[in-house]
């Protein structure tokens, strides 16, 4: 039997597991929004400095389980 993993992380969103469909949705907008953060940021003032370094941190740990918790599992 071939158990090939998905190409797409294994997310679950309050109890339901995303399709692979969803899942990909998700990961495209978590990049789609990092680009944004590094490219635009939200803002020269203090408060959007912090806020892009806080979303850009949050971002890198969820992208980091998505692309490489799921090659520790191996």
């Amino acid at each position: 039997m071939n158990k090939e993993r998905p190409n797409e992380p294994s997310i679950l969103i309050n109890g339901v597991k995303l399709s692979e469909g969803q899942a990909m949705s998700l990961r495209v907008s978590v990049e789609v929004f990092i680009s944004y953060l590094m490219e635009d940021g939200l803002g020269d003032d203090e408060h959007g400095i912090a806020m892009k370094k806080s979303y850009l941190e949050r971002l890198g740990e969820i992208r980091d389980l998505m692309f490489f918790k799921r090659e520790e599992e191996e």
